[in-house]
């Protein structure tokens, strides 16, 4: 018998290609990791990756579309490529750090900017910028051998945004994972969003969006 003293929330889950669902326990998501990127938001050195969290429940999973949050005026897009993790471990070597991928998927951080930049001037947290509710749209998980390292592209009504190659990250998958787990004691369950290229721009109610990471999949929403 429980003891606890409410329902238990559902655990959020993405399905992954081919059966079965991955139980999300944590999003953790890196910033400015594509030279480019970096230099559109500000600075242009490999300084050591840094790191943002969603809560696991921010995930919007194929098929379903996020809402327009509120006490914003300025929703941007950052498309990503995702790591969903299988294992994990603290202090992990690259080497490590590989093989504790489960699968790969396509992700869009959806992000105040509006709200992100008024926290940036004040040295503030980002939570309210970018841990909201609908924040993670995801595609399902594909199971693959290798890191990505094709073309990963987003559009708007049919207009491309941003384009690039997963080659183009500074930090590569196996070095982002090693570093996160200098951070965290990283498990099964955990998604990391790893970056997202130059272009991003506002979304508005009823935009159609396409997110694609080649070799990955592709997903879309429209934000209603």
């Amino acid at each position: 018998m429980s003891d606890l003293v409410l329902p238990a929330p559902p655990i959020p889950t993405v399905p992954v290609e081919g059966g079965g669902r991955f139980p999300v326990r944590r999003i953790l998501c890196v910033g400015r990791n594509y030279a480019a990127h970096r230099r559109e938001m500000g600075g242009d050195d490999r300084d050591p990756p840094f790191f943002f969290a969603k809560p696991a429940d921010a995930v919007v999973p194929p098929g379903a579309d996020p809402a327009y949050p509120s006490m914003t005026g300025d929703l941007h897009h950052e498309i990503e490529l995702v790591v969903a993790l299988g294992s994990g471990g603290a202090n992990l070597t690259p080497a490590e750090a590989l093989g504790a991928v489960f699968g790969y998927a396509v992700g869009v951080d959806l992000t105040r900017r509006d709200l992100q930049n008024a926290a940036k001037a004040k040295g503030q947290p980002w939570d309210a910028a970018k841990g909201f509710d609908g924040s993670a749209p995801i595609s399902a998980i594909r199971r693959l051998e290798a890191a990505p390292q094709g073309r990963i592209a987003l559009s708007v009504n049919g207009q491309a945004r941003q384009a690039a190659s997963v080659a183009d990250m500074i930090w590569n998958v196996p070095e982002i994972i090693a570093e996160a787990s200098k951070l965290w004691t990283l498990a099964a369950g955990d998604l990391i969003f790893t970056g997202t290229p130059e272009g991003v721009a506002a979304l508005v109610r009823g935009d159609r969006v396409r997110g694609e990471v080649e070799g990955v999949g592709a997903l879309e929403f429209q934000v209603v």
